[in-house]
Formats: C-alpha cells, sequence, structure tokens
C-alpha cells in the first residue's frame, strides 16, 4: 500500500517538520480588503479586459489543443506578440503560458556547457531553477552589488557567454535594480544582461513598459520576461528583445516547444490590457500616490519599511509564528495581507508582503495602518 511505503513515511516526517517550525502553507481564496495579490492596476476585473477575454473564448475556444508548433497557434498570439513588442520597444516578443516557464525558457535555451551565469542572490526561484537546469557555471551574486559583479565578472574564468540575470523590482523587497549600470557594466564586460521584468511591467516607465523604460536603456540591448499576470491583470509571459533571440526560443525552448499553448482568449485579454495601460496612465499615477501614501502612514505610526518607491512593501516581523498572528488579525478586520515565510524569504526575515493597487483610497490605507498597529501589539 502506497499509504505505507517509504514514501509516504518521508513525506509524514517532512510534513510534520514544517508544522513544527510554523511553515506549512494554506490554500485560501481572497477576503477581504486586498493588500496582497499582484492585481496593481486592477486590470483583472476590468470589464473590457473580461469581455475580451469572453469574446476571445467565443471566437477561439477555450483550449489551444496543442503545442504553438503544432495545432496550438493563434492569429490571437500573433497579434498580442506583435503588440508587446510595440509596447517594449522591442524587435519581437514570444508569448510563454507563465512567466516561470518563460524564465527556464531562457536560462536553459540560451545557455551552452562553458557559459557562466551571474544571478543575484534574491533572484526569483524560477530563475534559479531555470540557472540549475542550465549547463552554465552559477556564481551567486551579493543582492544589488555592482561592485561584488564587476569583481567577479573579472575573477570568473569563461570560456562561453557571460550572462547576468536580475530582476528589475524584486518581489519581497521591493526594491529596484540598477539597470542602466547593470547595462554599463555588462557593456564592458561582454556580458548579456537579462532582466526579469515581472513587478516592473505596466507599472513603470513613462508609457507603462517598466523599468527598464525608466533607465532609458535600449530594450533591444538585453532580454526581459514581462508577465501578464501581475500588472497586466490577465496569465502567461513575454520574452522581449531581438529578434534573433526571440526565433532561437521558437526553435530551442524546451518549455515552449513541447507545452500546450495557453487558451487563446488570454491572448485577447492582453491585448484589451495595453491598450488600457497605454491610454490611462491616470492608474499608474494613482498606484504610485497610494504607494507612497501608505508608506509615509506605516512610517508615521512608527513601524519600519524599507527605503523606496515602489508599490511593494515589506513589514518584517521575524519570527514566523508571530507573523502568522499578526496576518490573522489583519485577516479578521477585513484585510487580505498576508505572511511571507521561508523559504521565499531569508530565515528569521518572515514579513507581511504590502501591495498596493490602484483601488485603494486613502482613507482605506488609514484604516489599514490602525489595524496593523492593533495587530502588531
Amino acid at each position: 500500500m502506497l499509504a505505507d511505503s517509504p514514501l509516504a513515511v518521508r513525506i509524514r516526517d517532512r510534513l510534520l517538520a514544517l508544522d513544527s517550525h510554523n511553515l506549512r502553507r494554506s490554500l485560501r481564496p481572497p477576503a477581504g480588503i486586498d493588500l496582497s495579490s499582484n492585481d496593481y492596476l486592477n486590470l483583472s476585473t476590468d470589464e473590457r479586459v473580461t469581455r475580451a477575454f469572453v469574446e476571445g473564448a467565443e471566437c477561439d475556444g477555450v483550449g489551444s489543443t496543442g503545442s504553438r508548433l503544432l495545432r496550438g497557434d493563434r492569429a490571437a498570439f500573433h497579434h498580442v506578440e506583435e503588440q508587446f513588442a510595440a509596447f517594449k520597444g522591442t524587435e519581437r516578443a514570444l508569448f510563454f503560458s507563465s512567466g516561470y516557464l518563460a524564465n527556464l525558457a531562457v536560462l536553459t535555451a540560451l545557455t551552452e556547457k562553458g557559459d557562466v551565469l551571474f544571478s543575484d542572490a534574491r533572484n526569483h526561484a524560477s530563475l534559479i531553477d531555470g540557472a540549475k537546469l542550465s549547463r552554465a557555471e552559477i556564481v551567486v551574486v551579493p543582492h544589488n552589488d555592482l561592485d561584488a559583479l564587476a569583481d567577479l565578472l573579472r575573477a570568473t574564468p569563461c570560456e562561453g557567454v557571460r550572462f547576468v540575470v536580475v530582476e528589475s523590482l524584486y518581489s519581497m523587497d521591493g526594491d529596484l535594480a540598477r539597470l542602466a549600470e547593470y547595462r554599463d557594466l555588462c557593456r564592458a564586460m561582454h556580458a548579456t544582461l537579462i532582466v526579469d521584468a515581472a513587478h516592473a511591467v505596466g507599472v513603470c516607465g513613462a508609457s507603462g513598459s517598466g523599468a527598464i523604460e525608466d533607465a532609458g536603456i535600449d530594450a533591444n540591448d538585453c532580454l526581459s520576461v514581462n508577465t501578464a499576470g501581475k500588472a497586466l491583470g490577465v496569465s502567461g509571459a513575454f520574452v522581449a528583445g531581438p529578434a534573433w533571440a526571440i526565433e532561437h526560443l521558437v526553435q530551442r525552448a524546451r518549455p515552449f516547444i513541447f507545452s500546450t499553448a495557453a487558451p487563446p482568449a488570454v491572448a485577447h485579454a492582453i491585448a484589451a490590457s495595453l491598450r488600457i495601460i497605454r491610454a490611462e496612465p491616470q492608474r499608474r499615477e494613482r498606484l504610485r500616490a497610494r504607494a507612497a501614501y501608505l508608506r509615509h502612514r506605516l512610517n508615521e505610526a512608527g513601524i519600519d519599511t524599507p527605503a523606496g518607491l515602489s508599490h511593494i512593501i515589506s513589514v518584517v516581523i521575524g519570527d514566523n509564528e508571530r507573523t502568522l498572528t499578526v496576518a490573522a488579525r489583519l485577516q479578521s478586520a477585513g484585510f487580505d495581507a498576508r505572511a511571507i515565510r521561508p523559504p521565499s524569504v531569508p530565515e528569521g526575515t518572515a514579513r507581511l508582503r504590502l501591495s498596493v493597487n490602484a483601488g485603494l483610497d486613502e482613507a482605506v490605507l488609514d484604516r489599514f495602518v490602525r489595524a496593523l498597529v492593533r495587530a502588531l501589539a
């Protein structure tokens, strides 16, 4: 019987260990005022986006029925890829059904034996896993430390290509990478810059295309992975960059070649979302204002938050059990703020990861800060 097998015994021991450290996760649907999702611009429920999704399903069906290289391709995918490339300012873009798959694709298809990947210490799990699956040597770089990266680039032998892998906006701390300096360093060291733009696309930049735009970088001077399930409000992700790199992914990226394509309706919905982002910059402006207001109110209340301007604000509590208790108190008060614990963050840094969205107003944020002060007491 599988229930009595060595595997079952081992897994039960692992689950008990999670329980003993307050690290077991649970699945819980949203409830209360949103301070935890990545729906930064409130596009996931925008009527124009949902209508485009429904109309796309009526036009193309609810399933793609195969990989893009077989019968799963649709005109809607090509249209939204062209639309996104124009939005991002790149020669070409390629759509994947998730950001995780896109990161695996980039890091496994572009690297070869003899290459070296210089990966920021706080990169997302998908970048870490993609690096491990690649054939390149991995060098972990202290977080956002340009001097350390420069030293490691000079000191690490490399027979092939050097890759520098960073996020533009880090999801747990809300801090921004110094992308212009990374670009300059990569140019000087003949390295290729790869940027996970998941939490910046749709939000940063004059047009909303991301932090690469804010940094004044030609988006074809790097490869970027841009998720559509956060500020864009839908799902999937685009890899954007020069045409030669995107064509190589079509030919060699296993997560693209061997995955059933996303439902075509997703492409229709993303196209609508991109049109809204272009036409309504006030959403981004409102988001920035609300994030600044919440930071100000938290600091006034004596709650430490990292310096910064982004819409992701971490309140580090430290102890796992206390963090769960604080989150539960906030949820009882009607706020959906969730506990983030290791391994998502380093040991001893359990926290509330507060993500601001454009739909919050100052009165709600005031009530939240008061509830947080009570929860921390």
